[in-house]
This record gives C-alpha cells, structure tokens and sequence, in this order.
C-alpha cells in the first residue's frame, strides 16, 4: 500500500509541476477577486501525508505539489517566537524525548482543561528549539526522514512562501492557525499581536495579503480583525461521528475551550455545532471571513458494518446545505482534513481518495485542508475538466487554433 501511494504520488508530482489548475479565482469577504485558483488546496501542515508536520521541507514540498497556501500551526517559545508546531506539547512531533539534557523539562501541564504529560515548546527558548528535529507522528506514514528538520519560526515561513511565490511565478501563501490561545494567555504568552507584528514586518498586515488566519476560538479571532485586516476562518471541531451520523461532542472537543473558559452561562450551553446554524454564521461574519468546519458538518456518514479498517466500514450520508447557507451570509467555507489511507476514507469513494475530493468540489466548497496535496491538485484538474469546455485546450496549451475562440482560462490551468 505505501509503495504504491508513493508512486502515485511521484506520477502526481509530474502532473502538479506542468499546472496547478484551479477552477475560478477567490473572493475575500469583501467580494474582491484575488490571484488564488478556487477551490484552494491548503498544504495542511506542510505535507504531513509523507513528510514530518510543519518543517520547511514540508511546506516546500506541498508548493512542489501545487498547493496554493500552507498551514503552520502557531505555539509560542519561552522566550516568545512563535513556531509551528501542532500542540504545545511537542512530545509526538519532535525527537526531544531521546534528548537526554532536556529529560527535566518532562512535565504535567494542563491545556483546555486537560492534564498532559510531556514537554511544552513554552519551556524552552527559540535556541533550544532549534537543536530538536521533527519527527513524523502518523506511525502508518514514512518515518525514514524522522530526526531530520529543524522546527521554523512564522518568520522563515513567511520567508519561505515568498521565495517559492517568486520561483515559481504564482501566489502561495500562508494559512497560520493560533493554537490554543487562551492557553497561551494563562501562561504569558499570548499569540495574537505576535502574529500580527511578524506579518506586519514582513508586509503582509494588510487585506489583500496572501494570508489567512485560523483559530477554533472566537475570541481570538475578535482581537486578531482589531490587530488586523487580513482575512480569518473560524474553525469549527467536533470530536466524532456518531453510528448514526450525528456528531459527538464530548470534552475537550464540545465548544471553544474560550466559551468554556468564560463562565458565561450563554456560551455554556452551546456546542461547535451552534457555529455552523445561520445564527451562529451571521456572529461569525461580524468578526471573520468564512468557517472552516470538519468535512463531516458537510457530508456525515454512518456505521454499516462493512469490511474494511477505520472509516472504510461507514457508509455516506446525504450531503446537507451547509456550504449553500454559508454562501448565502457571505462566507468562505473551508473544510479539512483530507487523507489519502484506505482508513480514512468512507466506503463510497471505493479506495479513491479523488473521489472525496470530487464531491467537495461538486459541493462547491471554497478550500480543502489536505495532507497529500498532489492529490487535491489531481482532483481540481479533473474538476476543471469536466465543468470547464475550454479547460482541456487550456491544459494542452490549444488557445489558438483555426476557427476557435480563444479560451478564458482560469488562472494557473495552461499558464
């Protein structure tokens, strides 16, 4: 199975490299056209399908691949640079545990509500960041490079996207998520002006940057659109799927750890899921450009008893109205995470990761978080292809032949 999900990666790699074929431009909240192809393919963090998450290589890969924008997830140092690692705790996705001068730093912290037992990036300055190696976290994934990269800073993250943006001769950008932010607060560490002022070093504290920013609490959100023009998504979770569809919302996975945080008796009634309701959409609007909810808010599935490991036993549901009502109150919808390995991958795509995608995509989502982003590419071109007449004279570069019109190509298909 993993020999020949790397040959097809390889094959896709080709593919990506000749176009990264999008079907329309975006539309920020203000409904300005900006460079991207839509939907966009964000390189979840980094290319974490092959590579170990948030490394400069794994971003660089994911441009490689064709992604439009890539995803660092924000913790802070102790002596406050932010880097992107996907918790606080590091323990899972850095080798600092056969480290033996940091085996002291090996605590309890409690984040959201949870006790955790491992080694916290807040413990440690930038300086001793920089002597770990990211390791890969999915055991099923290639673990040869583990020990390898360094972990970055936002700075030569930033640094990075506009190097390949120039290489390359197309917009990538960046999709920063602030993770956990009231837990940085507790600690002294806050996350949000750090963020902006790294943007606004590097130029890019400004609406039309190629920047999004992410967080699943809203609080964070609110303070980051006081700080800043640049467009946000309000990230929605849940913690699973139910037999029969329905979502399961338990502890720490049940609301924005900031609601629970508050106190207040009107947040504390409410779940996740009161994001995705038109009156949840329209607060969100007050305050970000569009949601980011678990693919499973859009297309649910249910247990069928079938054989095979993981989600390849569910059958699908019926896709619901959301990304439609979203649109209709003037938001960006961008949902995650898409993989690639049969586990994760609900019987009805028969095995084919493209045909998750596909159907997203027939659904009209605006974005797709993806640890495999040569596939997500894949499928936009074949999406392309089958709604667009013109895409496969755009494709093979046929814009000018006898007696044809010339084609209105989408940015980035046949450039």
């Amino acid at each position: 199975m993993k020999s020949a999900s790397l040959v097809c990666g390889l094959l896709m790699t080709a593919m990506c490299i000749i176009c990264s074929a999008p079907a329309q431009a975006d539309r920020g909240r203000d409904g300005k056209q900006d460079e991207f192809p839509r939907p966009l393919v964000i390189g979840h963090r980094g290319t974490h399908g092959y590579l170990p998450a948030h490394t400069l290589e794994g971003y660089a890969l994911a441009i490689e691949l064709g992604a439009d924008f890539i995803e660092p997830d924000l913790v802070a140092t102790k002596d406050g640079h932010l880097i992107a690692r996907h918790e606080p705790n590091m323990i899972a996705t850095t080798d600092v545990a056969s480290r033996p001068e940091f085996a002291s730093r090996k605590r309890t912290a409690v984040i959201d509500g949870f006790p955790e037992v491992g080694f916290f990036a807040s413990d440690f300055t930038l300086a001793e960041i920089k002597r770990l190696r990211a390791v890969q976290d999915f055991a099923e994934r290639p673990q040869q490079l583990n020990g390898k990269f360094e972990i970055p800073t936002l700075e030569e993250i930033i640094a990075l996207a506009k190097r390949k943006a120039e290489e390359k001769g197309r917009p990538i950008g960046i999709y920063p998520e602030t993770k956990h932010p009231t837990y940085h607060k507790s600690i002294g560490l806050p996350l949000e002006k750090r963020l902006v002022d790294v943007l606004a070093a590097a130029g890019w504290n400004r609406r039309d940057a190629p920047v999004f920013l992410q967080s699943f609490e809203p609080s964070s959100l609110k303070e980051l659109r006081k700080l800043s023009p640049v467009r946000s998504i309000q990230l929605v979770d849940a913690n699973d799927v139910n037999a029969d569809g329905s979502l399961d919302f338990t502890a720490p996975f049940n609301r924005p750890f900031d609601w629970t945080a508050s106190g207040d008796p009107q947040l504390l009634a409410r779940t996740f899921a009161f994001l995705v309701t038109d009156e949840g959409m329209k607060e969100v609007k007050t305050y970000a450009d569009g949601i980011g909810p678990w693919k499973r808010y859009i297309v649910s599935s249910v247990a069928a008893g079938l054989p095979g490991p993981g989600e390849a036993s569910r059958k699908l549901l019926p896709a619901n109205n959301l990304i439609e009502r979203a649109h209709k109150i003037g938001l960006l919808v961008h949902t995650w995470t898409f993989r690639n390995e049969q586990k994760r991958l609900v019987s009805d795509y028969a095995g084919n990761p493209v045909n998750e995608y596909l159907q997203f995509y027939r659904l009209g989502i605006d974005g797709v978080f993806s640890d495999f982003a040569d596939t997500a590419v894949v499928a936009r071109v074949l999406f392309e292809l089958e709604s667009n007449p013109d895409a496969g004279r755009c494709l093979t570069g046929d814009r000018n032949g006898a007696m044809r019109h010339r084609p209105e190509c989408p940015p980035g298909l046949g450039d």
